[in-house]
Parts: C-alpha cells; structure tokens; sequence
C-alpha cells in the first residue's frame, strides 16, 4: 500500500513539476526574446521532463529494467494507447509530407536503438551518438519549418499539443520581477520533477520484488503508461479540438525525443545494459508497433476508428501478456 502511493505521488510530482518547468521556461525565453520556433522546440523538449528524469534516476539508482523498460515502454503505448484513443475520438487525418518526414525519423531510430541493444550496452558513446542525432533532426526540423511554415514537423506539433493544457500562451509581467518568478517557477519544476521521480523509482523497484515480477515488466508497462499520461492528455486535447495531424505528431515527436534525448542522456549520465527482456522482447515489439502504426497511416492517409480500435485491444494485450510472462 506504501510503495503504491509513493507510485501515485511521483507521478503526480513528475506530472506537476513538468508543467511548471515548461511553464516557467517559456517565460523565461520570451523575457528574453527568443525566437517562437526555437520556443516550440523547448516546449516540445520540456514535455519529455518526466521521461527523462526517471530513466536518469532508474539507472542511476542500478535499475536498468526501469530506466530502458521506460523508454521502449512508452514509446510502445504511444503507438497503441495514445493514438489508438485518440482514433476512436476522431479518425486521425495524417498530412502526407510531414509523415514521410516524421515518420522515417521515427522508424529509422527505433530500428537503429533495436540493432544496438543487441551489439552493445547503452554506453556514454552510444548515448552521445544518439544525442548528436536528436541535434541533427532538430536542426532539419528548424530549416524544414522555415521553408514549409504551413508544413509542420513533428516537435512544432508536440508544442502545439503541449500548449493546449499547459498555461504557455499567457505573458508575465516584464521586468525583474517577472523574470525571477519565471525563474522560480522552473526551479520549483525541477525540484519537484526530481523528487518525484526518486519516489516512482523506488515505489517501482519495492513493487516489482513486491509482486515477484522483474523490474522490467513494471518499467515496460505501470511505469511508461504514468510518464505517458501527458501524451495522452495534449493528444487526446488536441483531437477534441479536431486537430488530429497535432495529435500524431505528438505522438511521433514523443517518440523521437524518447529513442535520441532520453535514451541519448540516460547513457551519458549513466551508462547501463540492456536488461534481456527488454533486448530480446521489449524493442523487436516497439519496432512492430511502430511499422505497424507508419503503416495504418500511410494507407489512406488517416486512422479510422475501427484501426484505433484495434490498436487499443492490441496494446491490452501486450500488456496481459508480457504480465504473465
């Protein structure tokens, strides 16, 4: 009962401490006048807070099966989960060049972090590599959106997502004083995001050997579906307002953010194997979903009710499955 709150609590830490992070970050950036594009991309960077930092604390803490499981888990329920509600919602319509761009990126780096947990652990090189790519695709995003301001790449979406629950729009007062509560905002963002995931963390690992199940199954699947709830939440607000091509795109910068930044970071901060069954059965599944996922979008451009139905059903029964595994 103990572990469960504490589970419930960093989640709602996490959750909260990002919002004010981005909220607070925001401020900050347009006190000091940077661009609206280089602000989406930190919204789009920022909303990725609660993935990063409990994979960072996961492996840190010697818990490989949190902090990978995370990653490949939540990008698994992204796919599924996350789009296929929000195709019962509304069918998703997909805009062509932007998935031929967004989607390449997505399966290209979900195939290549598949490939190399079998080859090799996640060391700092290959963490550094991965970062040096989410560099590289955010700067074509940057050229991409000046030459196409009506095209919209996958982060610019994910602001836009992010921006529909989370208050960014609105402008503080100027001056000091509106820079030091912008300031203080993020800080508190920061030190509640931290202690939150040191509360997920540890209430995973006590709930994993609680239940007799490994630590991956709970990061493969309780831990990702928490850190996933803000996807759900800025895709799910953004389809209600029948603005499907944001929801994917969310989805999809989401999930690029969570292969290249996340995975990238966490091996650079603090380097950890791939855990069996995350190598063996976690990411072959997590490249499926994805080619699973482009594919339903590039048949008709758009996903159905019926196809985010199944979806839906599939994720339930990955999630059986790998429980009784």
């Amino acid at each position: 009962m103990e572990n469960a709150f504490f589970f419930a609590a960093g989640l709602v830490f996490l959750i909260g401490g990002a919002q004010l992070l981005v909220s607070g970050a925001v401020q900050i950036a347009r006190q000091l006048g940077v661009s609206g594009l280089l602000i989406g991309l930190l919204i789009g960077l920022g909303t990725s807070t609660p993935e990063l930092v409990t994979s960072v604390s996961g492996a840190l803490a010697g818990a490989p099966g949190v902090a990978l499981g995370n990653i490949v888990g939540a990008n698994i329920a992204n796919l599924l989960l996350v789009l296929g509600l929000c195709a019962l919602i509304q069918p998703i319509h997909v805009d062509s060049r932007s998935l031929k761009f967004d989607g390449a990126v997505v399966f290209t780096t979900i195939l290549v972090f598949t490939l190399l947990s079998i080859a090799a652990p996640l060391s700092r090189a290959v963490g550094a590599a991965y970062v040096v790519m989410l560099a590289l695709y955010l700067f074509r995003s940057v050229q991409y959106e000046r030459r196409r301001p009506k095209d919209h790449t996958a982060p610019y979406e994910r602001a836009e997502a992010a921006a529909e629950v989370i208050p960014v729009r609105g402008r503080l007062p100027g001056g000091w004083s509106g820079l030091a509560f912008a300031i203080s905002q993020a800080i508190g963002g920061i030190v509640l995001v931290v202690l939150g995931a040191q509360w997920l963390v540890e209430a995973a690992v006590d709930l994993a050997r609680g239940l007799r199940v490994s630590e991956s199954v709970i990061g493969l699947t309780a831990v990702a579906i928490g850190t996933t709830l803000p996807e759900l939440v800025t895709s799910a607000a953004a389809t209600l307002r029948k603005n499907t091509d944001v929801a994917l795109g969310n989805v999809f910068g989401s999930c690029i953010y969570n292969v290249l930044g996340i995975a990238g970071l966490t091996g650079v901060i603090a380097p950890t194997d791939f855990p069996a069954t995350i190598a063996a059965f976690g990411n072959p599944i997590m490249l499926a979903v994805a080619a699973l996922v482009i594919g339903l979008a590039f048949t008709g451009y758009r996903i159905s009710r019926r196809e985010g139905a199944i979806m839906v059903a599939l994720y339930a029964g990955y999630t059986v499955f790998i429980w009784q595994t």
